[in-house]
């Protein structure tokens, strides 16, 4: 027997009130469930089908809720597997270089990484500009994925001073980050950071599987080791979905 609306609304659990939009009314009642922990963290929502019967609304408005919903940080929208409710936004240090694989098993969750490339190249012009070097020098480059509980949240391409770090490319990155590698070989002296808002491309956004569209947060830094004479190890460039993740910083006078 087909439900009636009324009986929809009790049935997830959104009281009865003030009409509101199809879209905003599917995105209370999805609320509702995720913060009475009737769908706890890594629950696996409904696909679009599903809550199209449920609800009885037309797909547009089922897809604008959840999109909404993702890019508010409570659902977490995986390609080709479905829609879960996210974990709690994880954070980091704006103004120190930390560890990812400290800061994740610091909230008693689970990391681990992807290496996606790891070679040697020679510099471009830019990148030589940025490590002070000549023009086709050889540099490391990784990129790498860090993930918590299984979902990405920071995707790593860096580069790295081969006379500074040799054995960079000989290194198990599954088993120890670049972070920890690098400060254990060349502890850093100096960094710099550089943050901004931007959109990912396209394999970026399939790396970090997220949409195109999901709003990112970039951070590039360089780090610098030697006391008599500094030399850059390190650039990097952080990429961290927006919705899963965020960035801290506190100063005082």
């Amino acid at each position: 027997m087909e439900q009636s609306d009324q009986e929809k609304i009790l049935l997830m659990g959104e009281p009865p009130g003030i009409p509101a939009p199809f879209y905003e009314r599917v995105k209370a009642m999805i609320k509702t469930k995720i913060h009475s922990g009737t769908w706890p963290v890594n629950f696996r929502v409904p696909s679009e089908s599903e809550l199209v019967n449920l609800f009885g609304y037309s797909r547009m408005t089922i897809n604008r809720a959840l999109r909404e919903l993702t890019s508010e940080g409570l659902l977490v929208r995986m390609q080709g597997v479905g829609t879960f409710v996210a974990e709690i936004r994880g954070q980091s240090a704006l103004l120190e270089i930390n560890n990812i694989a400290d800061e994740i098993t610091s909230r008693g969750h689970r990391h681990h990484s992807r290496v996606f490339r790891l070679t040697e190249i020679a510099a471009d012009a830019q990148q030589a500009l940025s490590f002070e070097m000549q023009k086709g020098s050889r540099l490391y480059h990784s990129l790498i994925c860090h993930y918590e509980n299984g979902v990405p949240v920071m995707l790593e391409d860096r580069l790295v001073n081969s006379q500074v770090v040799p054995d960079y490319l000989q290194q198990d990155f599954t088993r120890i980050t670049p972070n920890a590698y690098l400060s254990s070989i060349a502890p850093i002296v100096e960094g710099e950071h550089v943050i901004e808002a931007i959109n990912v491309s396209r394999t970026e956004s399939t790396y970090l599987e997220i949409d195109e569209i999901t709003p990112c947060l970039l951070v590039n830094r360089r780090t610098w080791t030697g006391h008599q004479e500094k030399k850059i190890v390190t650039s990097v460039r952080l990429v961290y979905p927006g919705p899963r993740y965020r960035l801290e910083g506190s100063m005082r006078k």
